[in-house]
């Protein structure tokens, strides 16, 4: 299995062009993957405001939304991103993640992560529930031979939750793994 989370920008301290993309390969075939495209605009000192599109590409259910979140650093260094996402159907979910750089040299930094997705309305086609639907744990560890490029190994722990977890079952798919 293969799993990527990148993250990149043009621009310059206030206006800036996200790329976001992440998503699961495994035997061969691409699982899942999100493609976000935002601009950003700086509101604040640590903060950004930011609008634009996700593509969600899965075998089949391809569904693009329309995206409005913040970005930043808050109190004691965390790294926080929430989006929220609206579908042309209307279904609507929230996505935040956090994380946060421990030192161990300064080019090696050891990375815990916590992501989490709320929806607003099941959707079956994807085997989405209602509430809170999955949570991530993991833990990176990346060397930065220069600020802009920071290669990684880690792990993630995902568990579905509630709704989800239940469509999951009935599917015979993992709620946790």
């Amino acid at each position: 299995a293969f799993s990527w989370d990148t993250k990149g920008w043009v621009g310059q301290d206030r206006n800036r062009l996200w790329f976001r993309t992440e998503g699961d390969r495994a035997g061969g075939r691409t699982e899942q993957a999100q493609v976000n495209l935002l601009y950003g605009r700086a509101v604040a000192r640590w903060w950004d405001v930011t609008a634009g599109v996700r593509l969600d590409t899965l075998p089949d259910t391809p569904r693009s939304a329309l995206a409005l979140g913040v970005q930043g650093l808050a109190p004691y260094w965390f790294e926080v991103e929430a989006s929220a996402y609206i579908e042309p159907s209307g279904r609507t979910h929230v996505r935040v993640e956090t994380e946060y750089d421990l030192l161990i040299t300064n080019r090696l930094v050891l990375q815990p992560l916590v992501e989490f997705e709320v929806y607003g309305r099941a959707d079956r086609e994807r085997l989405i529930g209602t509430g809170l639907s999955t949570g991530e744990l993991g833990l990176r560890l990346r060397y930065e031979f220069r600020r802009e490029f920071a290669p990684y190994v880690g792990v993630v722990w995902t568990r579905k939750f509630f709704g989800t977890a239940d469509q999951a079952r009935a599917a015979g798919q993992e709620v946790a793994g």
